[in-house]
């Protein structure tokens, strides 16, 4: 079984990581609406890492709002991925916390769905790391306290390095 296609040029990078301390949910709708400003969100695949109650939802949540998604928007723990649709975007939404089999990967269609133009946005990626390919960004959320949270990015892809370049710390 191999990884899935990717879109964009695997880089080595070099680049230091880009941090980020958000002191309220607020500041994680500010992170979110300017990630929803990058051009390159498009077709990018992110991944979010963090123990259960670091905010991987609710990100997810913030930036499918930024990006225009209407109506409830659900976690994929149970469906193993959530696809939404706004006028000019395709977005999945996927966590792999329950993902048991890769098996599953293939039965479930997720090497067209990362075939395929879109946003993907995956949760618990360590538990279907054989079968991902690389993510254009990786964040790794920390609670620090109950509201506070440190978000790490790292970009490992051409595009993903170009995503951060966008970002105000």
């Amino acid at each position: 079984m191999t990884a899935a296609y990717h879109h964009c040029p695997i880089v080595e990078t070099t680049a230091p990581p880009v941090v980020f301390t958000w002191h309220h949910e607020d500041d994680t709708a500010r992170f979110a609406q300017q990630l929803a400003a990058q051009p390159l969100l498009a077709d990018a695949f992110i991944t979010l890492h963090g123990d259960l109650g670091a905010g991987k939802t609710t990100l997810v949540r913030h930036l499918l709002r930024a990006l225009g998604v209407q109506g409830r928007i659900k976690s994929p723990t149970y469906a193993v991925v959530e696809p939404h649709q706004t006028e000019t975007l395709s977005i999945y939404h996927f966590d792999f916390y329950r993902f048991d089999d890769p098996r599953e990967w293939e039965d479930a269609g997720f090497r067209d769905v990362f075939a395929s133009p879109g946003l993907k946005l995956a949760e618990w990626p360590e538990k279907a790391q054989s079968v991902l390919p690389l993510a254009d960004v990786a964040i790794t959320l920390e609670a620090l306290d109950e509201d506070v949270r440190q978000a790490t990015l790292q970009a490992h892809t051409l595009c993903g390095q170009q995503l951060l370049q966008g970002l105000q710390a």
